[in-house]
């Protein structure tokens, strides 16, 4: 990885997106530190100190900091997460959708449109549900005019961070929704790091614990490396045929399937549908609240198991929907059989299209199943040791798969750039 790097900035063209890239998120970094007008600091962190850890540090720390601090990016970009989300369910539900998703270029520009506006909506929402509700007390808006501009400014932040993302996705190096979340994650570590050694020094976490949970992070993070690296490699054979006084084809080659071809994207979805019920229990009546807490939170002696059990099935499900979408078994054959390539043994077009598809569902469940159990270990663990973990295999995952998916984006980059210079 560090080598890939150092030969990528020796390039100048991928030098200026790698800055580009960084330059955008030491933006995102200092504006988490803006803090919203009207919003009494001193309280806020006594609403954190007295919800004694849980829901409000998991939340902090997918936000990367900005929810303690209640800064303009407090809403982060999880609004735009989730109306990813319901806009891909819909394009398989409405029609017009589905031809909009087939249209190239410009139908991808109109949904893009329309997961932006849902998104504004939803952090709409979030923000007037967080600000009137879960920091009330700390709220010092006399008018509804000042109330009005807290939650504007937390949109507008919000936004602000979608075009951040978008312009790293399309000028940068990477995914910017999925660098933004990393980058936010990331920047809680040493800050989680430094209270596990003070609680160690203290005497009020056992050192064999936490070893144990040091094993299980790091084992987390080998296997997530295989799944991402891992491939089934499917043998392909071209037929011979003659074209004028040219013969072509002969050759045998193979589609790269990778175990793990959704990447992170399942664990962000999962984990952003998941805070739903989390976030409702932070402003509701105290009734409503504590028995979310208790059945529908990590924090709850029932809740552990049912977000354990939901958190596998919605990774599982999101991985199958998003290799799906990747991944077109039908058309994969189609193109096969119109270049005249063939699985060994297997009849071109349908049962082509039937090999690949059971392939693809063996391999889809085993990436799956492992992403699923691999974020939620450390939740059960942490419930059966009692000790608190905030950083915990959701974050992990998405630390690990989008620093692998960065650098495998730069090497494509380098061989793309080796490509037109043999060329010229």
């Amino acid at each position: 990885m560090l080598s890939t790097l150092r030969n990528a900035w020796r390039i100048p063209e991928i030098r200026k997106k790698i800055n580009y890239t960084m330059f955008m998120l030491l933006i995102f970094r200092l504006g988490a530190s803006i803090p919203v007008p009207y919003m009494n600091k001193e309280a806020i962190k006594l609403i954190f100190e007295s919800s004694q850890g849980g829901l409000l540090q998991f939340l902090d720390l997918m936000a990367g900091g900005t929810f303690s601090s209640y800064s303009i990016f407090a809403t982060n970009i999880y609004p735009y997460i989730t109306a990813s989300i319901v806009i891909q369910l819909l394009t398989i539900a409405i029609p017009r959708l589905e031809e909009l998703a087939k249209e190239g270029e410009e139908g991808r520009k109109k949904i893009g449109r329309y997961t932006r506006y849902t998104a504004i909506i939803l952090a709409t929402i979030q923000a007037t549900g967080t600000t009137l509700g879960i920091f009330g007390r700390a709220l010092e808006a006399d008018s509804n005019l000042q109330k009005v501009i807290v939650i504007i400014t937390l949109v507008a932040g919000t936004s602000f961070l979608i075009w951040i993302g978008e312009r790293i996705t399309e000028k940068g190096i990477g995914n910017g929704i999925s660098l933004i979340i990393f980058v936010g994650i990331i920047s809680r570590l040493p800050a989680e790091a430094i209270k596990t050694f003070k609680l160690i020094s203290a005497g009020s976490l056992s050192f064999v614990k936490a070893l144990i949970f040091g094993i299980v992070f790091l084992g987390i993070v080998t296997i997530v490396v295989a799944l991402q690296e891992g491939e089934r490699r499917v043998p392909i054979q071209y037929a011979k045929r003659v074209v004028g006084r040219k013969m072509y084809g002969g050759q045998s080659t193979h589609i790269p399937i990778k175990v793990s071809m959704a990447g992170v994207m399942p664990v962000i979805f999962a984990s952003s549908l998941l805070a739903l019920p989390q976030t409702i229990a932070l402003f509701t009546k105290d009734g409503a609240s504590s028995w979310i807490e208790k059945y529908l939170t990590p924090q709850g002696n029932v809740g552990i198991w049912v977000y354990s059990i939901l958190n596998i099935i919605l990774i599982m499900f999101f991985t199958y929907f998003y290799t799906a979408i990747q991944f077109n078994t039908v058309e994969y054959a189609k193109n096969l059989q119109q270049n005249g390539g063939f699985i060994p043994g297997i009849r071109p077009g349908r049962p082509t299209s039937d090999a690949l598809n059971r392939i693809v569902s063996r391999i889809t469940f085993v990436g799956g199943l492992s992403l699923a159990v691999l974020a939620s270990l450390p939740i059960i663990l942490s419930k059966i040791f009692r000790m608190q973990v905030n950083f915990g295999g959701t974050a992990i995952i998405i630390v690990v798969g989008v620093a692998l998916e960065t650098v495998k984006q730069i090497e494509s980059q380098m061989l793309m750039r080796h490509y037109k210079g043999f060329l010229k």
